[in-house]
């Protein structure tokens, strides 16, 4: 029996990208769920400042940012990725209408075969938000997978802008989003009535989670 030592260079490794990624296949399980796990992390590798995880959110997680949008008359999702929080949506909210928007073509495609029952739309968050005009007496909620703290500037300032002009059109609508750290996912800008809220904690996710929620702060 050999009781040697790992090497430091040979733990190293397995903390390294290919050793994270060898972990997440092994620990897939089933066909499907290693097609779109593979799909996903490749994507967090390939596109990083785009992705913000290495792992699809975890059931807990998309059932969390679910249960966080109930009330709502219109579901949009930003940054719908591979699905999963899109499952939890329909999942929850039945037969509301939902809108899911996914800037990458692939992606996108996978979702309407996937769920070929909602609107999927190949844009991105400002574009949609800037191009919707829901009726008034619809309250909308949007749900959000965007990696905030890690897009480039550019979209980070398109995206958080457009969120804010569509949020401070009408009080009742308000963002759900998720962290991987316990701290809000932006900054809104200077003397907005927009507040954060962090709703829970997600521990059971790879890694753990915070919910907040973005919306009128109270009277």
């Amino acid at each position: 029996m050999n009781d040697k030592p790992r090497s430091p260079s040979t733990r190293a490794r397995a903390t390294q990208p290919a050793g994270l990624l060898q972990r997440l296949w092994r620990l897939s399980r089933g066909r499907r769920l290693r097609q779109v796990t593979g799909n996903f992390v490749w994507q967090a590798f390939a596109r990083h400042s785009m992705v913000g995880a290495v792992a699809p959110s975890s059931r807990r997680l998309a059932h969390a940012m679910a249960l966080a949008a109930r009330g709502a008359d219109l579901v949009v999702e930003l940054g719908a990725g591979t699905g999963a929080v899109t499952a939890a949506l329909v999942e929850v909210h039945g037969m509301r209408p939902l809108v899911a928007v996914e800037i990458d073509a692939r992606w996108a495609d996978r979702l309407r075969r996937r769920f070929p029952g909602i609107d999927v739309r190949c844009t991105s968050a400002d574009e949609m938000l800037t191009q919707m005009a829901p009726p008034a007496s619809q309250v909308v909620v949007l749900v959000s997978s965007l990696p905030f703290r890690s897009l480039p500037p550019h979209w980070h300032q398109r995206t958080c802008a457009a969120i804010e002009r569509f949020l401070l059109a009408d009080p009742r609508r308000r963002l759900v989003q998720y962290t991987y750290q316990p701290r809000a996912p932006f900054e809104t800008s200077a003397a907005s009535p927009l507040a954060w809220r962090c709703r829970r904690a997600v521990w059971h996710n790879l890694p753990p989670a915070w919910v907040w929620e973005l919306g009128a702060a109270p009277a």
